[in-house]
């Protein structure tokens, strides 16, 4: 994945992957609301699948990775991650508990454009210790990380500004909270537009004003994945389930974002992302 593919869009093709994105927002707010204790993994994925299949698109994630033959490609319309697991948990049979943590992460495609979003919360509620505290917090620190990321993006800037938004995010909530964050290296974000996973790769640390030049027509996903601990990872038995070494907990936050000449809207927010870039005194534009 070169940088010098990355895909630039014109602005109808931006407003087609905004309703792609608002699709991708509504089925994350119906996985929300069956996410409570008693239901597994592979249940939310089919409350997720329902919603994709229901307003006319198909799941990017389904089947990922296959081989030509078919065999080998991820198992779920979802990527269900459980406490420790970071990032490409297998929805299944898995039973949630009250007090767990999820990341859920998933992506559709409505006439051809692709969005990609992911979300983490608590089973039920979180459990009522320091470690549910701490948890709390950690799931509020990645999302913080992204929404600094995705103000950082404009027009002119560089690649570089956004990475560097993100582990500066990380690093103050650490100190703003006295937690040790891991933010994990190795796995971030990347373009998106008619395929899920695109030029260029969008670090979660970096250097500002380095980078690829952002420009309008661009299209990104920005997707901080913060720890409880270390930052160091290992993949399952099952080639996809990304956990930490350490076992500690683990959350993953992303949308979908769009650069224009004259602002950015978040793909994936069902706002645009009006109430998330308040606080860094951006306004987003409507592409609706």
């Amino acid at each position: 994945m070169s940088d010098r593919d990355i895909e630039l869009k014109t602005r109808g093709e931006l407003q087609a992957m905004r309703a792609s994105g608002v699709l991708l927002a509504q089925a994350l707010d119906a996985a929300r609301a069956a996410t409570r204790p008693g239901v597994s993994t592979r249940d939310i994925d089919e409350v997720v699948a329902t919603v994709i299949r229901d307003a006319g698109a198909v799941s990017s994630f389904l089947g990922y990775g296959a081989a030509k033959d078919g065999t080998g490609g991820f198992d779920g319309v979802i990527c269900a991650s459980v406490n420790d697991e970071v990032v490409h948990g297998i929805p299944g049979p898995r039973v949630l508990q009250q007090g767990d943590l999820i990341s859920i992460d998933a992506g559709c495609i409505l006439d051809g454009w692709h969005a990609d979003s992911a979300i983490s919360l608590h089973v039920g509620e979180p459990p009522e210790d320091e470690q549910g505290a701490a948890e709390v917090d950690l799931i509020q620190a990645c999302e913080t990380a992204m929404w600094a990321g995705i103000a950082a993006a404009h027009d002119g800037g560089r690649l570089g500004d956004v990475s560097a938004a993100i582990g500066g995010s990380v690093a103050r909530s650490a100190k703003l909270d006295g937690r040790r964050y891991g933010s994990v290296s190795g796995y971030g974000g990347h373009g998106i537009g008619t395929q899920m996973h695109m030029a260029p790769f969008v670090p979660n640390e970096g250097k500002k004003g380095k980078g690829p030049r952002l420009v309008a027509g661009m299209a990104l996903a920005i997707e901080p994945m913060v720890t409880l601990g270390k930052s160091a990872t290992r993949v399952l038995d099952d080639d996809w389930t990304v956990v930490t070494k350490d076992g500690s907990r683990a959350a993953h936050t992303e949308h979908s974002m769009a650069i224009t000449a004259d602002g950015i809207c978040v793909l994936t927010a069902a706002d645009g992302g009006v109430a998330g870039l308040r606080p860094y005194g951006v306004t987003p534009i409507s592409l609706d």
